[in-house]
């Protein structure tokens, strides 16, 4: 006879984690930002400071709150950032991190495409078509790279996947370095053409198209870097 494992109950910290996340994803969204302080939650939990202190230091940590001292407990949407420090010290030569996104966002993004080509909402398409007008006008590098970065991620947000959204948005700081190296080394004019045939392709509702689209824009991207693939 075989005996199931007991399952272990969350600790009291994991649980005021899971009440604080809770109340931190609603007030983002709601209020002001600013949570409760420590001793307010402290009584309307029913635990000690202590506690809560901890379940405040793991929030942090994972990039949903800032503690600001003198001030209280912040809300931030910084979720993307423990992953963007992990993978300096992952990969801690650029070049090798660059080409290794690459590789990656070759994996996941013509699903992001297709996925936004099926999915999309008018607002989202809208959005989507703002960005790519600013990428095609500005003339200043920093807009230009904002601009390019924006529609990868917006793409992301219409694919209607969170999970997708949050990866490129973890991605986010590579991705920068990534594209102003890239734009250093050719004019945008590529990337707003092959841009514009990833839209139309969304427009249209054509989810083999926005995923071949972004295929190719993706293999010129690891080109454009004058990078070797990685082993």
């Amino acid at each position: 006879m075989t005996l199931d494992a007991i399952a272990r109950p969350p600790s009291l910290v994991e649980t005021v984690c899971g009440k604080l996340a809770a109340l931190a994803r609603h007030d983002l969204q709601n209020d002001d930002g600013w949570l409760p302080t420590e001793r307010e939650l402290s009584t309307q939990l029913g635990v000690s400071r202590s506690v809560v202190r901890e379940a405040a230091k793991r929030l942090e940590l994972q990039g949903l709150i800032e503690i600001r001292q003198g001030s209280g407990m912040k809300v931030v949407d910084k979720l993307h950032k423990p992953l963007s420090s992990a993978l300096n010290l992952l990969v801690p030569d650029e070049k090798r991190r660059l080409a290794h996104l690459t590789e990656i966002r070759q994996a996941l993004e013509p699903e992001n495409a297709r996925l936004a080509a099926t999915r999309a909402t008018a607002a989202q398409k809208r959005a989507l078509r703002q960005t790519q007008n600013l990428l095609e006008q500005t003339l200043d590098f920093e807009e230009q790279i904002q601009a390019d970065m924006d529609f990868h991620r917006l793409l992301a947000e219409a694919s209607g996947n969170p999970i997708a959204a949050l990866l490129m948005h973890s991605l986010s700081d590579l991705m920068q370095a990534s594209l102003a190296h890239g734009y250093r080394r050719v004019t945008p004019a590529q990337a707003i053409k092959q841009h514009s045939g990833i839209l139309q392709a969304i427009e249209k509702r054509d989810p083999a198209a926005a995923a071949r689209a972004m295929q190719r824009h993706l293999l010129s991207a690891f080109a454009d870097l004058g990078l070797e693939h990685s082993h």
